[in-house]
This record gives structure tokens, C-alpha cells and sequence, in this order.
């Protein structure tokens, strides 16, 4: 059975980055949105939540790290990938939540294989989990 692609939002803070991605995921069929920082993408995962999330590991702001930890907490159903120049090979950092890596500068073939092999995951939401203060620019 084949599923139609995901819905991806795509988190960096180099507008190139966010650019060529969304070029090219777009023309493979996926449906994409950006954002140029942690701030923004939480407002768009508020708004519609994605499939799978793409972020830069290194923003001001709101950091990768960060943004994949809250995420990670507060939507435990977005598929993530955590994406950097920084760090090389194919696996996540140590204290990174998410549940793959790209390395900045591979292959987008790279991108994909990453993207194709992350385990659907079913986590389930806290019951009563508060929702926490966040920035006012945030209005949540």
C-alpha cells in the first residue's frame, strides 16, 4: 500500500536551506511550509500540526535542541529530524530529541533515505499536560 507523502515543516534560520528544501520536496509531491525560527514553527504546529518536522539544530532564538524537545513534549505524534552542518553522520546527537538526523550538505537522496525510514511512532500525549507560558510574540 503506498502513502501519500507527509506534510513537512521545515525549520531554519538560512533562508537558502529553507528554500532548496521546499523547492525540492515540493516537486517530489510532499506538502511543505517553513519557518525561519523556533518562535515561528511553533506558531505554524499550533496552527496545523505537520507529519514530520525538519529543524536546524543551530537558530538563535528558540534553538533546534529546544524546539525538538518541545516538540518532543508537547506533540509526540510529529515525526522529527534534526538536520546540521555541525555534526557528521547518520545518527542523532547525544541529547537530541529526534528521531533522525541529516547531516547539512549530503545528498538530498540522503534527505530522503532519512525521511523514508523513520518509524511511524506512536506516542502518546501526557493526560494533563499544562500548556506552558511561551513568549507573547507566541500569542498561546
Amino acid at each position: 500500500m503506498l502513502y501519500p507523502p507527509a506534510t513537512l515543516l521545515i525549520v531554519d534560520d538560512e533562508p537558502s536551506i529553507r528554500e532548496s528544501l521546499s523547492l525540492v520536496l515540493t516537486e517530489i509531491g510532499y506538502s511543505v511550509r517553513s519557518a525561519e525560527d523556533g518562535f515561528s514553527a511553533l506558531r505554524e504546529i499550533v496552527n496545523e500540526a505537520p507529519e514530520m518536522l525538519l529543524s536546524d539544530l543551530n537558530m538563535p532564538g528558540i534553538s533546534g535542541f529546544e524546539l525538538l524537545s518541545e516538540v518532543r513534549r508537547r506533540f509526540p505524534a510529529i515525526r522529527t529530524i534534526a538536520m546540521s552542518g555541525s555534526f557528521r553522520g547518520d545518527e542523532a546527537p547525544s541529547g537530541v530529541a529526534a528521531d533522525g538526523f541529516y547531516q547539512k550538505g549530503s545528498s538530498v537522496v540522503a534527505l530522503l533515505r532519512v525521511m523514508e525510514t523513520l518509524p511511524y511512532v506512536e506516542r502518546c500525549a501526557p493526560r494533563a499536560m499544562p500548556f506552558p507560558r511561551c513568549a507573547p510574540s507566541l500569542n498561546c
